[in-house]
């Protein structure tokens, strides 16, 4: 008899013991489903702020390059005034000499005096010339100075024993040079040396 209640206890226990983890396993799948649905949120959640930062980007990036587009038409815009005007001060700073040179022109239809006249006309060239210079257009003027075929086209060759060979005698025509380029160069005659004299037989 005790024997068979021993019996029963065991068995009572050893079914408590199945029971307990059903029990436990049938919390975890109530739980699962709780789990997933917070899961699946914050991933809604992270594409949410995902798809509005890419908004915000693609619209910086509009902006971005419409700024890009205005700033190259302001560019070329001040490109092509650059080219048309680039003139504009040069052309005013050279109407004094118009001025002048009118001026000039009608002394001399007046006056008998070849001398007054020269003088006007110098004065007028000086006017000009120094009018050139602010502008950066400097004269080219080599006479006495060693050939230099970067400044000047040597026109011709003349021996003259007084002066040093290979130096300019004449200048026919002056050169002219923009802030240190070479506008056009001097039309120069260049001195050589005297030929040696035949040796008498």
């Amino acid at each position: 008899m005790a024997k068979k209640a021993a019996e029963a206890e065991q068995e009572a226990l050893d079914s408590g013991e199945e029971a307990a983890p059903k029990l436990d396993s049938a919390a975890d799948e109530a739980a699962a489903p709780q789990a997933d649905d917070e899961g699946a949120s914050d991933l809604q959640a992270a594409l949410e702020a995902a798809q509005d930062e890419v908004a915000s980007l693609k619209d910086a990036a509009l902006r971005a390059q419409a700024d890009l587009e205005n700033m190259r038409r302001r560019a070329a815009r001040d490109v092509e005034n650059a080219h048309k005007f680039a003139l504009e001060r040069f052309a005013e700073s050279l109407l004094p000499v118009i001025d002048s040179l009118e001026k000039s022109v009608e002394s001399a239809a007046e006056a008998a005096d070849a001398a007054a006249v020269s003088e006007g006309v110098g004065l007028c060239l000086k006017l000009f010339l120094d009018t050139l210079a602010r502008n950066g257009i400097e004269q080219v003027d080599p006479l006495g100075e060693p050939f230099d075929p970067s400044l000047s086209e040597a026109m011709a060759m003349v021996e003259n024993p007084d002066a040093e060979p290979n130096s300019v005698m004449e200048v026919m025509q002056k050169g002219y040079a923009l802030n240190g380029r070479l506008v056009r160069a001097a039309k120069v005659i260049v001195a050589k040396a005297p030929a040696a004299a035949a040796p008498a037989d």
